[in-house]
């Protein structure tokens, strides 16, 4: 398929923003200035790129814990989501939510989840909510590996086929469940595979390749909006940092890290972005340059940022 050149750099300026945001989330949490866990999205840039580049500002998506990258690609502020991660009041959920519980229904982000596949169910009642409504909103359900052996995976995209529901669930596979291989835990090679017990249809694509990711998803929204049900997706990719900040990785081999950085998503996009002439060198060095310091202006705008107050505890929360 032919993508607008606007889009196609739009999709390489995103994936830069992640990149940057993300290494200094790292930086920041190491130096002690982030408190709690953070997940970061380090090596799977294409996937929540190329995915939500298909969706409109009233799409709607569910994340998981390592969320960052989801929020950024939907259209979410740098500023905010640095803001909520400093623990500040100006944060997308007032400094109270952290890393793994980032919304912003405004956007369609449906929060981020620190459960293993909580948001599979919530997808579902988010697409049956648009078809009962009669519109043509889609929902993109991001999920890892490990929660595509969860019962909520069956039990929600079981009831998604059954009710022929407008969601695309898209799992990023990088291998691992915190520590556990996929391959200790899954017999099938593809874990698109699973949805022929369900009766839909599955791709399975290179993660790492952001064009291959848009036109998946493409194809899967195309079906949705037509009411024509979910998709199965599921993007072969790879977390560069730990299941978490701080974790040493020791479970994984050397060579394996060291093969997929190889593979990395970001200068594989940029060759192709100059091969077609797309870019030139000096509007990479742009790009760069202009989302160094956006990221740098989200660090000081958190900083400056007042906490929660003490009576604002129990403010915006469900009781």
């Amino acid at each position: 398929m032919q993508i607008p050149n606007e889009k196609l750099i739009d999709m390489y300026r995103t994936m830069v923003r992640i990149r940057t945001f993300e290494e200094r989330v790292s930086k920041e949490f190491a130096s002690g200035n982030i408190p709690g866990f953070m997940h970061v999205y380090i090596g799977e840039e294409a996937i929540a790129t190329g995915a939500c580049a298909n969706l409109r500002r009233d799409d709607y998506i569910t994340s998981t814990h390592r969320g960052h990258g989801h929020l950024i690609a939907k259209g979410g502020k740098p500023d905010l989501m640095m803001a909520e991660l400093f623990g500040r009041k100006t944060g997308y959920c007032h400094g109270k939510g952290g890393s793994m519980h980032i919304a912003d229904t405004e956007l369609g982000i449906l929060g981020a989840n620190g459960i293993v596949g909580g948001g599979i169910t919530i997808a579902g009642g988010a697409a049956l909510s648009a078809q009962m409504r009669g519109t043509d909103q889609s929902v993109i359900c991001f999920l890892g590996d490990g929660a595509s052996n969860r019962g909520t995976f069956h039990e929600g995209v079981n009831m998604a086929a059954c009710w022929n529901l407008p969601v695309v669930y898209v799992i990023e596979n990088n291998l691992y469940a915190e520590k556990t291989r996929i391959t200790e835990t899954a017999r099938v090679t593809n874990l698109a595979d699973r949805a022929t017990a369900y009766g839909i249809p599955d791709i399975t694509v290179d993660g790492n390749d952001v064009i291959a990711v848009y036109e998946a998803v493409h194809e899967a929204l195309v079906r949705a909006r037509k009411e024509q049900g979910p998709t199965l997706i599921e993007c072969k990719t790879y977390r560069w940092h730990g299941h978490y900040e701080g974790d040493r990785q020791t479970y994984k081999p050397k060579e394996e890290i060291d093969d997929w950085k190889s593979r990395d998503p970001i200068p594989a996009f940029r060759r192709k972005l100059l091969e077609n002439i797309i870019l030139t060198s000096v509007d990479f060095e742009n790009i760069d340059r202009t989302v160094t310091e956006e990221i740098e202006n989200a660090v000081k705008f958190a900083r400056e940022s007042p906490f929660p107050a003490p009576e604002e505890t129990l403010q915006d929360i469900f009781a």
